[in-house]
């Protein structure tokens, strides 16, 4: 038998539960992985608390770390006992999103990770980087990759360039690793000065506290010689957007890589086109961007920082400590 949780017609964070069924079985071309630990994002947030309506029994969570359990005979390139992490878009190999490749969604439009067995495509997986615990594999796929493609692959960043980072969760600790591996130079937004000061301890250049100077992008500018950043990374939507935008240098690049915010933001179009801002969306990223992280983070001995781990049953309390915003790092849940 496995542990699951599978959703209710109605999901909640009051209603979500472990239960057992019979350990599934892989298919052709697929393999199946003894999940040990999962992460928290804020998109399984919006799954698990019905925002993004799931049909009843679908398990949650798009991060995963474990070993392979059993595996189809014709699969080729694994084997039983080999350490792997899960992928978002598990059909999204390697090259552009398309609509196939994005259709299959880890914990939404597919199962997830909230089960201590699953089945997965083989394609999907990718090595666990080399000494890295279940907990701190788990970080990856995730918060991990959307940090890596947003700096390198379309943020296109050099050792010199400056970088706007929100927050202090999991995606923005990950963005604020890679980026002083890469050189990059720092600018941090939190609404708190203890996280800003535990940042400034990880490698951050600047931090400014956006409740203290709620117009804070002036200041951005002052801190980069009044040029502004070649990137800000938005996910506040509508109580940031404008704020980036502002923040960018003449000819520069925002990157909304989600939003934690309900409502849309309003475009602040003139600035838009009279500074030449780029503005561009993205998720995520492919199997091929998480094989590239990997050595990305073994080669500059990155780890990820991790605030807390709970058991798969405590699955409601984690998102709980999660909305309360007093952590610092990723969350991660061990099964």
């Amino acid at each position: 038998m496995r542990n699951f949780i599978g959703l209710t017609e109605r999901p909640s964070l009051d209603n979500i539960a472990v239960t057992q069924g019979p350990v599934p079985v892989p298919g052709p071309g697929e393999v199946l992985v003894r999940v040990r630990a999962t992460s928290l994002n804020y998109h399984d947030y919006l799954v698990v608390a019905g925002f993004i309506p799931q049909p009843a029994g679908r398990i949650p969570m798009s991060d995963g770390a474990g070993e392979i359990a059993a595996l189809d005979p014709g699969v080729k390139g694994w084997r039983v006992g080999d350490r792997v992490m899960g992928a978002f878009f598990p059909d999204w190999v390697d090259g552009p999103p398309t609509d196939a490749n994005n259709a299959a969604i880890s914990g939404e439009t597919v199962d997830g990770f909230a089960a201590d067995h699953v089945v997965v495509p083989a394609h999907s997986l990718s090595a666990m980087p080399a000494g890295w615990s279940f907990a701190e594999a788990a970080t990856l796929p995730c918060a991990g990759l959307t940090a890596w493609r947003a700096l390198r692959v379309e943020g296109r960043l050099e050792a010199g360039a400056t970088v706007l980072l929100p927050g202090s969760g999991g995606l923005s600790v990950f963005m604020l690793q890679i980026a002083k591996a890469i050189g990059i130079r720092t600018v941090m937004i939190s609404s708190s000065d203890d996280k800003l000061a535990r940042l400034k301890e990880l490698g951050a250049d600047h931090g400014i506290n956006y409740r203290s100077l709620p117009d804070w992008a002036p200041a951005v500018r002052e801190l980069t010689g009044g040029r502004g950043v070649d990137l800000a990374l938005d996910i506040g939507g509508q109580s940031t957007f404008a704020h980036s935008v502002a923040a960018c240098r003449m000819g520069g690049h925002l990157l909304v890589v989600g939003s934690t915010s309900n409502g849309a933001p309003e475009l602040p179009l003139r600035d838009v086109v009279m500074r030449h801002i780029r503005i561009g969306g993205m998720a995520v990223g492919s199997v091929a961007h998480l094989a590239d992280l990997v050595r990305f983070v073994e080669a500059h001995a990155i780890r990820p920082v991790i605030d807390r781990d709970f058991p798969l049953a405590e699955l409601g309390a984690a998102f709980r400590h999660q909305l309360s915003g007093a952590h610092m790092g990723k969350i991660t849940v061990s099964l």
